[in-house]
This record gives C-alpha cells, sequence and structure tokens, in this order.
C-alpha cells in the first residue's frame, strides 16, 4: 500500500482516530467509530457531511431490526422458561456420555448466536445459562468461559442468521441466499473440535459437585411440554415456508417472523411479564445496534473521501499468498473494532480479490474469519462478556483457552476459500 496517497493518509487518520477514542478516550465503540468518521469527513475536506452521517447511521437498519427482534425472541423464550428446562432435560439425559453432553451443550450455547447472528446474545443467554451447570460437572471456570466464548462465535457465523455475511453480500450486491450450507461446512466441523478440546476432558473424569441435582431442580421449575415449544415451532414454519415455498408464501420478513413468534409465546400457559422481557431484550441489542450505526458511519465516510476505494485497490494488488495472510490475520485483528465493522472495510475488497471463486462460500468463510474479531481486545465481546459469566476478572485468563481453537478457525476459514470450488462441487 502506497501511505503517501491522500487516501492512504486519510485511512491512518481514520483508524487513529478510532483507536484514540476507544483506547485513550474509552469512549463507547459506537461513540469512537461516529467521532473517527466526523475526522475522517474533516481531513478528507468533506467539512460535516450531516447528511452522509445520518445515511451512514441508517445503512445498517434492514440488520438492526433482526438483531432487536431476535433478541426479543430469544428472551421471549427465555422467559417462558423453555431454555432452562431444555438444557436440564439434555444433562440429566446425557450427564453418563460425556461425548454427547459436550456435543449437546456446545450446540444448545450457538443456538441463540444462529438466531440473532450475535455472539452476545449466545454469551449472556444459553452462555449465561449452563455456565454454572459446566462448573458444578467439573469444567473449570476458565475453560467454560473459553467454551462459552467459542461457540458464541461459531453460533454467530452458523445458519440461518449470519450478519457479517450479509454484511459483506450486501458490499457487492450479493443476496443472503444459499449460506445455510456453506457456513454450517465453516462451523460445525470446528464446533465439535471445541466441544471435544474444552469441555468433554473435564466431564469425562465425571468430577460433580453435590449441588448439580439442586441446580438442575431449579432449572426445570418449568415442566416441558408441546405447548412450551410453540414459538419455536411458529418461528421455523414462518422461516421455513418463505424459502421453501417463495411463489406462495407472503415474505413477511425476518424482523415480522420473530415477533409473529415471540407472540405465541403469551398462549402457552406460563406467566411471564411482556413488557420487561422486550425492555430487556433492547437492553441487551443495544451495543450491537449502537455498533452497527458506528459503523455504518465509518463506512459511508470512508466511501466519501475515497478510503474504501483505496483499500480495495490494495487488497486487489496483493500478491496470492501475501492475499491469504492479510485475509488470516487483518480480519481478526481488525475485528477488535467489530467483527461487523470487519466483514464491511475489509470482508468486501478481500471478496472481490478472490471473484472467480465460488462467492457464496467465500463469503461464508470470510465472515468466520471476521468473527474471531469478537475475542479480540481490547473489545473482545465475546471473551469478556464469558469472563463475566463465570465470575472471572481477567479475560485474559480466558482469551489463553481460546487461542487454539481461534488459530484452528482461521486456518479453516482459508482452507474453506482455497477449496470453495471443490466445496461447491459437493454441495451444489
Amino acid at each position: 500500500m502506497d501511505w503517501f496517497w491522500p487516501e492512504g493518509f486519510y485511512t491512518l487518520v481514520m483508524i487513529g482516530g478510532f483507536a484514540f477514542g476507544a483506547f485513550a478516550l474509552k469512549l463507547p465503540i459506537a461513540v469512537a467509530m461516529g467521532g473517527a468518521a466526523v475526522v475522517g469527513a474533516l481531513v478528507g475536506g468533506a467539512g460535516f457531511p450531516l447528511r452522509h452521517l445520518v445515511e451512514g447511521t441508517f445503512g445498517y437498519l434492514d440488520t438492526i431490526l433482526i438483531i432487536a427482534t431476535a433478541m426479543i425472541f430469544m428472551k421471549t423464550v427465555e422467559s417462558i422458561g423453555l431454555l432452562e428446562s431444555v438444557a436440564a432435560w439434555m444433562i440429566r439425559r446425557f450427564r453418563r456420555a460425556p461425548a454427547l453432553l459436550s456435543l449437546g451443550i456446545m450446540a444448545l450455547i450457538m443456538v441463540p448466536g444462529m438466531i440473532t447472528g450475535s455472539s452476545t446474545a449466545a454469551v449472556l443467554t444459553t452462555g449465561a445459562l449452563v455456565a454454572p451447570v459446566l462448573i458444578r460437572l467439573g469444567v473449570p471456570a476458565v475453560k467454560t468461559a473459553a467454551a462459552i466464548a467459542m461457540g458464541a462465535i461459531y453460533g454467530m457465523i452458523a445458519p440461518p442468521i449470519n450478519l457479517p455475511a450479509m454484511i459483506i453480500g450486501g458490499g457487492i450486491d450479493m443476496p443472503y441466499v444459499g449460506f445455510g450450507l456453506p457456513l454450517l461446512v465453516c462451523t460445525v466441523p470446528l464446533a465439535v473440535f471445541t466441544a471435544f478440546h474444552l469441555i468433554y476432558p473435564d466431564l469425562r473424569k465425571k468430577d460433580e459437585d453435590p449441588t448439580l441435582e439442586r441446580e438442575l431442580a431449579r432449572m426445570a421449575r418449568t415442566p416441558l411440554s408441546l405447548r412450551l415449544f410453540a414459538p419455536i415451532v411458529v418461528l421455523t414454519v414462518l422461516l421455513g415456508g418463505e424459502r421453501l415455498f417463495p411463489a406462495v408464501w407472503p415474505p413477511l420478513g425476518m424482523p415480522l417472523d420473530f415477533l409473529l413468534a415471540s407472540a405465541v409465546a403469551l398462549f402457552v400457559g406460563v406467566k411471564w411479564n411482556p413488557l420487561e422481557t422486550v425492555t430487556a431484550a433492547i437492553n441487551d441489542a443495544l451495543p450491537v445496534m449502537g455498533i452497527l450505526m458506528g459503523v455504518g458511519m465509518f463506512i459511508q465516510i470512508m466511501t466519501l473521501i475515497g478510503v474504501r476505494g483505496f483499500v480495495v485497490v490494495s487488497a486487489l494488488a496483493l500478491p496470492a499468498w501475501l492475499l491469504y495472510v492479510g485475509i488470516a490475520t487483518s480480519m481478526p485483528l481488525f475485528g477488535a473494532v467489530s467483527a461487523f465493522g470487519s466483514a464491511s472495510v475489509l470482508g468486501v475488497p478481500f471478496l472481490l480479490a478472490l471473484l472467480g471463486r465460488n462467492e457464496i462460500i467465500v463469503g461464508s468463510a470470510l465472515s468466520l474469519i471476521a468473527g474471531l474479531g469478537d475475542l479480540m481486545p481490547p473489545t473482545a465481546l465475546a471473551g469478556i462478556f464469558a469472563a463475566q459469566v463465570v465470575g472471572e476478572e481477567n479475560y485474559f485468563r480466558v482469551l489463553r483457552y481460546c487461542v487454539v481453537p481461534g488459530l484452528l478457525t482461521a486456518a479453516w476459514g482459508i482452507a474453506v476459500i482455497l477449496g470453495a470450488k471443490t466445496i461447491a462441487g459437493i454441495l451444489y
């Protein structure tokens, strides 16, 4: 890259402005990105472009609505007791089969991320739910937090909702269609490895806490019934019908699907407070929605002053071997800003540089690598929240156990990109 070009200088100014705001001033990530956007506009000669800042703020409005409504759905399912009851049943059913229990717990951790597209949602819902149980089953707290953090990231990348893939696809006008199987290829092998690497060895020792049964009884206070699964069934029908029968099924859109499925919980026979549930859901979703607004402003100004084009051209000019090294390193590192920002700023130019391969599979792999940004300090959303869930003050102790799965994730993402054409031939 020729950093003596004006656009190269503007790139350094915007990144430096963000770093100063986030690290030195300790501003929230969303505010730091908005401030960096304003600084970039001023230095780039665009003045204070209010229209572009507002447009950028609403650039990811569709994604923000999906996050908000999906979080409402997850909090609703949590409020009626379904998550705890399922977790208690699973642990009682498979506690003597540690391999199956490890896989089941990892799948349970992933589910909220799969539905909301947010690793934070997974950590704060099922992650917080299974953490005390895993610790009572004999898994050390830091390994429990690491398993939750990695499972939350894999859930964020797994289908049906993958926000980084949506953002990358939006950058090249590629619809979010056909990503299901490639995203499963990207995430399922890694989730299985992580379950056996972080959870299974300690479960196999069967060193259980005597208070485990009391905790399971508390979790199972709402008996499992078919009515309790009604919101899940309705959501599956709404999302599946639109994909399986597009010619006759009304295109309601994901936000409305989530709200309709949440409303069904009013009729499952369990008392819960809808207002409190919705309020808690929006409060939990606000940090992620704010980051997306900041990312939108940042990207809008980058485009306005030529920085985004500079990054794209620079990526296209990289030799092949350096391109893959750049993908494996720069996307997770830039994810310290935000995995969504990494997907937009770097995912799009990298996908353009790899045109000619299967774009859906490449985009899926890039979203996987971008998801590692949720482990990168200082933001490290998945790592920090997972540490808080288990009561660990030093989240770097948690990240230490994430190193092996994280490196394997980056390597697997590059392998999927290299084998994109072969994988496409198998899947399609």
